[in-house]
Formats: C-alpha cells, structure tokens, sequence
C-alpha cells in the first residue's frame, strides 16, 4: 500500500492549495490512546458553522502527504470545509482496523484518536456536526469503513478508495495484516456483513452513514472483490436491495451504481474503475467525493440551510405501543429517526407501523426499514433483522425525505393495526 508514487504519477502531487491558509498540526486534543498525530487545515474565510472532512492516510503515508499529495485541501479552500488529518505512529504507518477494541464504539485504539480530532475541531472551531464526514485511502479507506461502523452518531457519510468491509480485517493474534481479507478471499452474506456493523455499536437506533466506494478492477494489493463486499455490507446496513437503483458510466472506464435512490446522495454508491490499480483517488474523484457529500455548494451562510433538530420528547401516554418520531430538518429536505417502544405485555412478531407524511413530504430512502408508498399514507415495515419487538423493548429505524415547506409531523401512528402514544 505504498502510495506516494503513484499519488504523483496520478498527477496529484501539485494539488497544495494556493491560499495563504497553511497545514498545522495540533496537539492536546483529547483521548489519543494510541498517540496519533493530528493535522489540521482551516481554509481562509470559513463560516460560522463550516463542515469537517476527515481524510486518512495509506500505509507509509502521513496526514501532511495526503495533503499535499490529493486534492482535499483545494476543494476545502473552493467550497469552505475544514479537513483534519490524522497520522498513524506504529510500524507501517498503517492504521488499526484489525483489533477487537478498534471494531467498536468507544473499545479504544486509533478510532477513539480520530473522533477525539473531530470533536476538537466541531467544540474549537464550531465545526457541524450534522455536516461532518470521512473519506480515506488504502488503510484509510479501512478505517473509513471503521469509523462509519464505531461512530455512526458522529459522521454523516464516508468514501472509501479502495478499502475493505467493517471487520473484514479482524485479527484476535495481535497481527494487524490479514491476508485472507486483503486477498478477497473473505466472502460473506449482506446479512453477516451487516450485523458485524450493528454489533460494532450495540443498541445504536439512529441514522446510519451514507457510503461511497471506489475501487479498481486490478487492484493487486486490495483486491477487488472488497468492493463487492462492501457494498453487500453497506447496503445491508441500510436495509436496502442488492439490485441497483441506478447503473451508468459517468466516464469511459467507470461503472457506477447506486442503491437506495437514482439521485447524487444515495444511501450507497459504488464506483469500478476497469484496469484500475493500487492507485487510486486520481485526478477529479476527490471532487466527486465532495458532491456524494453535499460539500459542492459552497459555505452555508444562511440559516435556511443549517440543519435544525426538533428535540425528541419521551411520551408520557400509555398504550400498547409508543412512537418517538425525531426530525432533523434543513431547506427542501429531513431526516427522521423513528423508534417504536412494545408498552404491552406480549412479543410483537413481524411489525408495520402506518402513519400519514404531511403534504408535500416524500421518502426517498429508508433505513433498517422498508417504506411504500412514498408519500401520502405510508407503512414502515421491518427488514428481516429487526421483527421481533419482546415486551418493553423498541425497535428504530429512519428515512430520509423531501418536503416543499412542510415540516409538520404524522399526526398518528398505529403499529399492526393498533394506535400508538406518540411524541
């Protein structure tokens, strides 16, 4: 995973932004337990309430060579985002994506480092946290997928340039290599790949990251059948069908596919590069990175388009059932985490919840869930890990959503025919 020459074969050694703003690095920034290294570049001219990219080295590599060696900075410098960059210590310099306590949330190791960055710079800098994401390369694009499985509470999305599934590389030896893995030799279900991240954060109900990925057909060193996993992983995460939504060839050599929806954001898109090597991102696919982000507009400098959190109230009714229904809104879309509490005193088997979106909301992707129709009177049904509800437990899920200035909430809810409480 040695990159720097073909980072600058790829004619992305020259890519240091031209601005008077200047990489440094930060020390002191919290829970660092295995003593990564933080850099930090903070374009001229951000906002109030800018968004934060982390981008993660390959092996050998640094955070100042990621820097000057792709186009990150440069696009934080035109659209205004700050990019932390973290860089690993130990032997290599390659990233812990191997170890029990880095496949879980808070277990330790250098995920607890990065997160550690990432909220110094949303508490010093008032970074968004509704706005904050990750994109690696190589080991980086490992610890990508890590970072999405420990902390979907912190980022938003994440890219991966040629990278594995959460866990694929999980060694109990001490090792940090794992052949069987590298080699694409590790072939699972969506179902396994899946449950390997939920159990990554136990009892997590909220939000799960979008992700991209990128890979190449020759990739000798991370081989290419990780791409097909991840995307069996992610897409299992987010509940949605292995059939693409969307299948086309942006450029000659690319395929892209999505899944979830046929729009720029989907919850899941994948891109394959034919006769691609060890050699990614090359010119332009840090740009696209930043448009699967969202990061392409420019700095938010009205309040119209920061999000808003409508606060979850815990229902005080009671009933055989209860909805919280949480939203988090911002111009012309939201995102809703839904969760569904059992208040009776038998096991719910297989659940339907029915609710009414409010004119002008329509759902374009679903989370640990599926939801037909898309608008009007709708029915969230469980996906085939989560049906069973025992008394007293809850179950969540989420979608996103368009709305045309409405942001009302359903005004009821009945679970497999039953009105629920609501908040």
């Amino acid at each position: 995973m040695i990159m720097a020459a073909v980072l600058a074969a790829a004619g992305l050694a020259l890519a240091t932004p031209a601005s008077s703003a200047q990489l440094t690095e930060i020390t002191g920034f919290g829970t660092n337990p295995s003593n990564l290294r933080m850099h930090l570049y903070v374009p001229d001219g951000v906002g109030a309430r800018p968004p934060v990219l982390v981008a993660v080295h390959y092996c050998t590599g640094s955070g100042p060579a990621l820097y000057s060696g792709t186009e990150f900075a440069s696009l934080a410098d035109r659209y205004k985002f700050i990019v932390v960059y973290p860089s690993a210590t130990r032997s290599g310099a390659c990233f812990d994506v191997s170890s029990p306590q880095a496949l879980r949330h808070d277990g330790g190791s250098d995920p607890v480092g990065i997160v550690s960055m990432t909220r110094y710079v949303q508490q010093r800098y008032g970074g968004d946290p509704d706005r904050t994401y990750v994109t690696g390369v190589s080991s980086g694009a490992m610890m990508t997928n890590v970072l999405l499985g420990d902390y979907p509470d912190v980022f938003k999305a994440g890219s991966a340039y040629m990278g594995v599934p959460f866990a694929c590389f999980a060694t109990t030896d001490g090792s940090s290599w794992n052949s069987a893995c590298a080699n694409g030799q590790i072939v699972r279900t969506p179902q396994q790949w899946g449950d390997l991240v939920r159990a990554a954060y136990p009892g997590y109900g909220g939000a799960r990251p979008r992700m991209q990925i990128w890979h190449g057909t020759e990739d000798a060193t991370l081989r290419y059948p990780n791409f097909q996993e991840q995307i069996k992983q992610w897409t299992n995460v987010h509940g949605l069908s292995q059939t693409p939504s969307l299948t086309d060839t942006p450029q000659a050599g690319y395929t892209r596919t999505r899944y979830g929806s046929t729009g720029g954001m989907a919850q899941v898109e994948a891109i394959s590069i034919q006769g691609a090597g060890h050699d990614l991102p090359r010119a332009g696919m840090a740009a696209e990175t930043i448009r699967f982000f969202g990061l392409n507009t420019g700095p938010t400098t009205t309040p119209t388009v920061t999000p808003t959190v409508t606060p979850t109230v815990t229902p005080t009714a009671t009933g055989p059932c209860q909805v919280t229904y949480a939203m988090n809104t911002w111009n012309t879309g939201f995102t809703t985490a839904v969760s569904i509490t059992n208040s009776s005193s038998a096991a719910v088997s297989g659940w339907r919840l029915t609710f009414t979106l409010p004119q002008g909301q329509t759902v374009t992707s679903a989370w640990n869930a599926s939801i037909s129709p898309s608008s009007g009177q709708v029915t969230a049904t469980n996906a085939s890990y989560n049906g069973s509800i025992a008394p007293g437990a809850s179950v969540s899920f989420g979608f996103q959503a368009t709305h045309s200035g409405n942001t009302s909430k359903p005004p009821s809810f009945a679970l497999n025919g039953t009105t629920c409480s609501a908040a």
